[in-house]
């Protein structure tokens, strides 16, 4: 039986992953340099691989996906033309919480419906800008030294480059609306950067 059928759409799916990395890149505002020290890929395989002149692999796809913050396959496979609805895939996270994306194309913006059991605080901090709209349950969102409590309806949004932690702010799960817009990785000393934005809550 020919293959040749399938071995053209193996061909058309590999020669799309460079050009959707080097939009996925700009989009987020890295330089070559940039993403070369968050994945550990040298800058001349990375050229390489969004221009095409080298076939992309696993062990360079996975690291690519995390430093992206998107799913393995949002990079291998495009999303089917004509149709603009989102299909959901859940991802149960450990303990219970649960993850549904609700945006399919790699970009500015990344939109997930969380819900979130019950964990105990470990502040962080990375790169970024979040946006969360409380749906049901407590929220509690620590920031620095700042806790705060968030009840159905109301949003919080911050910068992620500031210590921060959110969850459930009792024993119950809590549902939420997450954006994460990623920022890059440029330094905070660069020059042009937009000042740092403190939290806003709504009343």
């Amino acid at each position: 039986m020919s293959t040749g059928a399938g071995d053209a759409e193996l061909e058309q799916i590999l020669d799309g992953i460079g050009p959707r990395l080097r939009r996925l890149r700009r989009d987020r505002g890295l330089t070559l340099e940039a993403l070369a020290a968050a994945t550990g890929i040298s800058v001349s395989t990375l050229s390489r691989v969004e221009s095409g002149r080298r076939r992309p692999t696993l062990d360079l796809l996975i690291p690519l996906a995390r430093a992206h913050h998107v799913a393995l396959d949002q990079l291998v496979a495009a999303p089917a033309s004509g149709d603009p609805r989102v299909h959901l895939r859940p991802v149960h996270k450990g303990r219970g919480s649960v993850l549904v994306p609700l945006t399919q194309y790699p970009g500015r913006v990344q939109v997930f419906k969380q819900v979130l059991a019950h964990r105990e605080p470990e502040l962080v901090t990375h790169e970024g800008y979040e946006w969360l709209y409380v749906l049901a349950g407590r929220l509690r969102l620590v920031l620095g030294a700042r806790d705060f409590t968030l009840r159905p309806g109301e949003v919080a949004e911050f910068d992620t480059t500031e210590p921060h932690w959110f969850g459930p702010a009792d024993a119950s799960a809590v549902e939420i609306l997450h954006l994460f817009g990623p920022r890059g990785t440029s330094p905070r000393s660069a020059p042009g950067r937009p000042p740092r934005t403190l939290p806003h809550l709504t009343p």
